[in-house]
């Protein structure tokens, strides 16, 4: 039996649709990303899950109960489902270990082994004017697991988050189901957020899902350039008559006598672990990840697609 099913959610705002038919399920420990683009449907599909807004049709079995909306009940929300907003608010002038003493339902060991998976414990004694952004939010998420949810809904929890804030989040994400056994289900712009962590993605566009499968899947066989683009740069080639899409690792440097293609570079950009080129041919210019070094705008390169990573789309 899965954790949660999600069946046929509508949803209409302003006489327009936000969510159409919207179905899939996680299975309990399952981790569940959901990408795309700004308006896509990605937290209002959350909100509804959580019990936090009202479907207009089908519904949410969660251990194969219906999750009820916030018009059915007094107060809106699931009891086993946490979600954090990236519009968390904590109350003020309190210190920290008052404000999760109010939300505590756990023994005051379960409750410094969640302090400790949270990377807080330091921060108890602080009023939380006394804060940084990323302190705060992880005391909210602290705020949250101490209400021992089973499934923890997570909103762009890496917005506004400088680098060191957002790698020590990121850890506390991936401990949650290893140390805490917490199943999540999370929303990012980032494809690097997504595509390290996640189990299962969900791609949305108009309301819809229009793909779903591993991490994997998704980067290298989108079902069209939406997805694609999503998930990183990518060229588009035209190869035994076909348009082909294929990832800027999977295009390489090669001899003369072993290119299939010939062009000149345009652009090279240094990113640390690698270089990118802009590499102009007869048709078009595609970008080409390497590791290697030394190579100038203008020079002329031979370059071979890896065909067996080659991607025609379906739709």
């Amino acid at each position: 039996m899965s954790l949660l099913q999600v069946s046929g959610i509508c949803k209409q705002q302003q006489g327009a649709f936000v969510l159409k038919e919207t179905s899939f399920t996680q299975q309990q420990f399952e981790k569940i990303a959901i990408a795309g683009e700004t308006g896509s449907g990605k937290s209002t599909l959350m909100k509804i899950i959580g019990g936090l807004t009202q479907a207009d049709g089908g519904e949410v079995l969660f251990e194969n109960i219906r999750v009820k909306g916030p018009e059915e009940v007094l107060l809106p929300g699931h009891p086993g489902i946490a979600y954090l907003s990236q519009h968390f608010e904590l109350r003020n002038h309190y210190r920290v270990e008052e404000l999760l003493s109010y939300s505590n339902k756990l023994s005051d060991e379960d409750a410094e082994n969640i302090y400790k998976v949270c990377r807080i414990t330091h921060l108890m004694k602080r009023k939380n004017d006394q804060l940084s952004g990323g302190e705060k939010q992880r005391i909210a998420l602290a705020k949250l697991l101490i209400t021992s949810p089973k499934l923890l809904l997570l909103d762009e929890p890496f917005s506004n988050l400088d680098a060191i804030h957002k790698g020590i989040l990121k850890s506390i994400i991936y401990d949650l189901g290893e140390k805490l056994e917490i199943t999540c289900m999370l929303i990012s712009h980032d494809a690097q957020d997504i595509l390290s962590w996640a189990d299962k993605v969900l791609v949305m566009k108009d309301g819809q899902v229009i793909q779903q499968g591993t991490p994997q899947d998704v980067y290298s066989k989108p079902v069209n350039e939406y997805v694609a683009a999503l998930f990183g740069k990518y060229n588009l080639l035209s190869l035994n008559g076909k348009d082909t899409f294929i990832r800027p690792e999977n295009i390489k440097i090669v001899p003369k006598e072993n290119g299939t293609l010939k062009g000149k570079v345009d652009k090279v950009l240094f990113f640390g672990s690698h270089y990118e080129l802009d590499v102009r041919l007869p048709d078009n210019t595609v970008t080409i990840r390497t590791g290697e070094n030394g190579i100038k705008k203008g020079d002329t390169v031979y370059i071979s697609p890896a065909k067996d990573k080659a991607w025609y789309f379906t739709s």
